[in-house]
């Protein structure tokens, strides 16, 4: 079982992956519209659930409904998430709340709906999609960071908890894709001037991977005997390499200084 909020981009990509090798999915979107395409293609293969994964009760309504009629949940994908760009300084209280409902809150409560499931179950497969950003960080879209940290955070301590009930978490962290990450579901602040120049300074150009790329990996991820704690989609290992390297050297630069806080 396949889960999705968000059908677009990666989540059609996957879905119809699965679809097409014979595999059962329930998929979920705010505007069913979105599914009708699959359900006139797969018929019964596909469960279309219309769903708001900031709604709690919902989310463990739209599960309770998959598990019904799939009879068993194998492997989850949370994929519901949208950028936001804007400096921390501009981003209001609404945007920043509403970043962080999609994201991180719609990503927990479909991580506690389907856990009893996958705990009865004895076996089960969470993929959390999180995102290069998960794990590194630019100027300018910070509210997007803090919503995936968190998910990272909170899918590092979840790895842990539900290792011996045969539950599998893996953190997926893909680097820039052509999907509608910076299209449709894309949001932005109001622009303060103060930033104009380091706007300009720290415009990035991306190299874009092709989500159809992603096919076979992702099912490969839903299959594996051995699945990885977290895992990179595209060009991304380089780049952050460089960075954590950076981040051990400061560290241990500033080991004196941590030792002399201690005791």
């Amino acid at each position: 079982m396949v889960h999705h909020r968000h059908v677009k981009g990666f989540g059609r990509e996957w879905t119809e992956a699965a679809l097409e090798r014979g595999d059962r999915v329930a998929a979920t979107a705010r505007d069913l519209g979105h599914l009708r395409p699959l359900v006139q293609r797969y018929g019964d293969a596909v469960l279309p659930l219309r769903l708001d994964v900031t709604d709690r009760a919902a989310v463990f309504a739209a599960v309770r409904q998959a598990a019904e009629r799939l009879g068993a949940l194998d492997v989850v994908v949370n994929n519901a998430g949208y950028g936001h760009f804007g400096m921390v300084e501009e981003l209001t209280e609404p945007e920043i709340r509403a970043e962080m409902e999609t994201n991180f809150f719609g990503t927990l409560w479909v991580t506690q709906a389907v856990l009893p499931m996958l705990r009865a179950q004895g076996h089960g497969r969470i993929i959390q999609v999180t995102s290069e950003g998960g794990v590194r960080a630019f100027p300018g879209i910070g509210a997007y960071h803090a919503s995936k940290w968190a998910v990272e955070g909170l899918s590092e301590s979840l790895r842990k908890e539900v290792a011996h009930f045969g539950i599998d978490i893996i953190c997926l962290e893909p680097g820039p894709y052509s999907t509608d990450f910076g299209g449709a579901s894309v949001r932005a602040s109001a622009e303060h001037p103060d930033y104009a120049e380091v706007r300009a300074a720290t415009q990035i150009e991306w190299d874009l991977g092709d989500p159809k790329a992603t096919r076979a990996p992702i099912l490969e991820l839903a299959d594996t005997d051995a699945p990885p704690a977290r895992i990179f989609f595209g060009n991304s290992l380089e780049p952050v390499t460089a960075e954590y390297e950076d981040r051990l050297a400061t560290w241990r630069r500033w080991q004196p200084l941590a030792l002399a806080a201690f005791r």
